[in-house]
């Protein structure tokens, strides 16, 4: 009996997912200089710090925080997939453009369970939580829960901003009816993980704000259509 075509055996992984392991990797290992010291270091190598990913229009789309490796929970997001947010189809990686963290050096060396350092990290991510929130055009995030409010505030850092798909993949991916099929995918998803469950308001809030984010790419797309129609002297097509 013959074996499977050689392209059946083949260890690599399907070209977007080997892009986005490429370019992920890129911004992790991308070498900065330390605030306050000349010493250099690779962005993903900070142990604390602040998290937010955007997607194809440049809208935050998640907010989070790590005190184990900015590296390692960015690629448990989007390459091992194994966190809550992922799971429960708050996060498509798929929708992830673009990433900026804001790391927290003078936090380096401290325990993960250091309260202090706890503190400030859970501040910042209220503050970045905030600010992303209200610039965005949905004036929403799709986080299920919202950082505790803290009682005081911190500075925040110097951030890092890096696009994480490649130009090939973007061209595959930003075709708006594609983004529309795989946004209405996860909204179906997310729907029928709330019915099956006893969920939180929080995760119902996600439900509408993925739902509004739907709407009004698809609103965008019909107008886009219509406009282009109208220049052209052309029926919309139907």
């Amino acid at each position: 009996m013959p074996g499977p075509p050689k392209s059946d055996a083949t260890h690599k992984p399907p070209f977007e997912t080997e892009e986005l392991r490429q370019k992920l990797a890129e911004f992790l290992d991308m070498e900065v200089e330390v605030p306050g010291s000349k010493a250099k270091k690779k962005v993903g190598n900070f142990q604390f710090g602040i998290y937010a990913f955007f997607d194809y229009d440049k809208e935050p789309i998640y907010v989070g925080q790590t005190n184990e490796q900015i590296r390692t929970r960015i690629r448990r997001h989007l390459t091992n997939q194994r966190t809550d947010a992922v799971a429960m189809n708050v996060l498509d990686p798929f929708e992830v453009y673009q990433i900026e963290v804001w790391p927290l050096p003078e936090l380096e060396g401290k325990d993960s369970k250091d309260a202090a350092a706890k503190k400030i990290l859970n501040a910042l991510e209220y503050q970045i939580f905030v600010k992303l929130r209200e610039e965005s055009s949905f004036k929403a995030v799709l986080n299920e829960k919202e950082p505790g409010k803290p009682d005081f505030e911190v500075e925040i850092p110097h951030s890092y901003k890096g696009i994480v798909v490649s130009d090939e993949v973007f061209a595959i991916r930003n075709h708006p009816d594609v983004r529309i099929a795989r946004r209405a995918s996860t909204l179906s998803r997310l729907a029928q993980i709330i019915s099956e469950r006893q969920v939180q308001r929080g995760l119902r809030n996600t439900l509408l704000t993925q739902a509004t984010r739907l709407r009004a790419l698809t609103e965008r797309r019909l107008r886009g259509l219509e406009e282009k129609a109208k220049k052209q002297g052309a029926e919309p097509e139907e």
